[in-house]
């Protein structure tokens, strides 16, 4: 026998044949064994690292952690009270093949065949209708009507509770932001927003902005808009009966596209905190509109916003969650940093079926991590076949949503769990 034949029978040796296990092989002999063989490689957390298919490597997703690597280790309460040492671990992966229904392995791959990581929620419904990514979701106060904005051009409205698409808004352009404030739903065009009063049922159209209109949020019975040339222009309501809007003032101070804003109203500091592709926060006045601090600890694009109780909690491109407290001297510090592996496109905050508090955070690679806090202690994940883009809260019935690059809806259900008797 020549050396490469023996060459090849060594790398054939021991490995199972792939048709076998899936109950096709009909070779006679064949060169492959039909048996399953246990893996001589190292493997971490029972997944072995160099498991291949076709002579190929299967779910290289997967890397060998070194045992060097130093694990974060973080202190939290249990649900019973009790103090617990939760260690944040690498967690499994979705399936690619899965995803697209190639998977050979069936219930014995390493990888999940699933959209979520947890047992204590749920996927309900999926509504698939928009062909593009998903850029906004908000549910009408007082209603069961759910609006979804699109790239693909169209705004969608649902019935929460059938799960049936009432109606389609098709604005002839990509839809790149959409929210509601009590019976207003604000549409995100290019160059314009569009205003609906769904009481009155009139349109109404903003001029002015510059570009995308990436991102809006209201306050102080004002509209804050976010463009692509990093202005944000504000409108006030008014009685007037031509436009039950006035232009209010534009807010000037990023270099580049603003990407997220958002609104925080407390006793005696009004403000509006805005994140931008220049990688700076900037903190405005809300009553002056008057830029009063700038933040630059950010590396990357600033993607998202949310102000929690006290808190501001800031995510970018680079890959991290910036936790920000006011200072004695009347400053924005950070307090805390969470990093991340990749980097990160949007924040989403909201309380499990048991009142705890948890942050999801939607990354790149179609993955959302969830965070229990203040520990940062992991929760589950959910996965998706594109990024996800956006979240939207169903406030009855815990019930979550969320909207990926591929135009899907997802309907989750936190799964109430057990109460712990006090002693």
């Amino acid at each position: 026998m020549d050396t490469k034949s023996v060459k090849m029978n060594k790398e054939i040796y021991g490995k199972t044949c792939i048709y076998w296990r899936a109950g096709r092989c009909n070779r006679n002999p064949c060169k492959f064994m039909h048996a399953e063989t246990p893996s001589t490689h190292t493997s971490y957390l029972g997944i072995n690292a160099k498991s291949k298919i076709c002579g190929k490597k299967h779910h290289s997703s997967y890397k060998i952690i070194s045992k060097s690597k130093k694990t974060l280790v973080q202190k939290s309460e249990d649900r019973d009270g009790t103090n617990v040492v939760v260690s944040k671990k690498s967690s499994r992966t979705i399936c690619k093949y899965w995803t697209n229904n190639r998977c050979l392995y069936g219930e014995q791959c390493i990888n999940l065949h699933s959209w979520f990581q947890s047992d204590e929620f749920s996927t309900i419904a999926e509504l698939h209708q928009h062909k593009k990514a998903i850029t906004g979701i908000t549910l009408l106060t007082g209603t069961n009507k759910l609006y979804s904005g699109s790239t693909d051009g169209t705004v969608r409205i649902w019935d929460c509770h059938t799960g049936q698409s009432l109606k389609v808004i098709n604005f002839g352009t990509e839809v790149n932001s959409l929210i509601s404030e009590g019976p207003w739903i604000f549409v995100g065009l290019k160059n314009a927003i569009k205003a609906f009063n769904t009481k009155t049922n009139l349109e109404y159209t903003l001029d002015g902005p510059k570009g995308r209109i990436l991102h809006m949020a209201v306050g102080n019975d004002i509209l804050f808009v976010g463009a692509e040339d990093g202005v944000i222009t504000a409108w006030r309501e008014s009685s007037e009966t031509k436009s039950p809007f006035e232009l209010a003032g534009s807010l000037i101070g990023h270099t580049e596209s603003v990407v997220c804003l958002i609104v925080s109203l407390n006793v005696g500091w009004n403000m509006l905190y805005s994140g931008s592709m220049d990688q700076s926060i900037k903190v405005w006045n809300i009553d002056t509109l008057q830029c009063t601090m700038t933040l630059n600890e950010h590396t990357g694009v600033v993607t998202s916003l949310l102000c929690w109780e006290k808190y501001l909690f800031s995510s970018s491109s680079d890959g991290t969650i910036k936790i920000w407290a006011m200072t004695e001297v009347g400053t924005l510090a950070v307090v805390y940093t969470h990093n991340e592996q990749s980097g990160i496109i949007s924040l989403f905050g909201m309380h499990d079926a048991n009142g705890k508090p948890i942050l999801f955070s939607s990354c790149t690679g179609n993955l959302v991590c969830m965070y229990e806090l203040p520990s940062f202690s992991e929760r589950g994940r959910l996965f998706a076949k594109k990024d996800i883009t956006s979240f939207g809260l169903v406030a009855d019935g815990g019930l979550f949503l969320t909207g990926d690059g591929t135009g899907l809806l997802r309907v989750w259900k936190w799964n109430e769990l057990p109460k712990v008797a006090s002693n």
